[in-house]
């Protein structure tokens, strides 16, 4: 840090490295999640952001990518019979996404799986608050 509380670009250069290891390592446990799941990856992150009805593209929002690649694994997920795309109710051009009761038990598997030796468990409970709070601040 500088003296006036900027961070050295050495500082900011072993911050964004440190934010890619450990994006590399929350990757790494989503895949393993999914592997012992008998799932895509992509599926494992859509069934942890499916926490209730939403739009293709809310969905892509959650998961950081376009809704051209959401819908194709939403087209996968559907048919598993995992997920149900119902009519929006108030917007009839859009169609909302609806876990079916298959897909609801299969989300907790993930959920529960995504929470076992995840690498958070490094972090104490309270660490882990901060960080999202300061994660949240940085991506605002």
């Amino acid at each position: 840090m500088s003296y006036d509380g900027v961070m050295s670009g050495s500082a900011e250069v072993e911050l964004c490295g440190l934010v890619a290891r450990l994006n590399q390592r929350l990757d790494a446990h989503v895949r393993r999640v999914a592997d012992s799941l008998g799932i895509t990856a992509s599926q494992a992150i859509a069934l942890r952001e499916l926490s209730g009805p939403m739009t293709l593209t809310e969905l892509a929002e959650r998961m950081g990518c376009e809704a051209s690649n959401a819908g194709y694994v939403i087209d996968r997920m559907e048919a598993q019979d995992l997920v149900v795309r119902k009519p929006h109710p108030t917007d009839r051009r859009a169609k909302r996404l609806t876990l079916t009761s298959g897909g609801k038990r299969c989300r907790a598997n993930v959920l529960k799986a995504l929470g076992q030796q995840a690498p958070m468990d490094a972090l104490s409970a309270a660490d882990q608050v901060a960080l999202a709070d300061l994660l949240r601040r940085a991506t605002r």
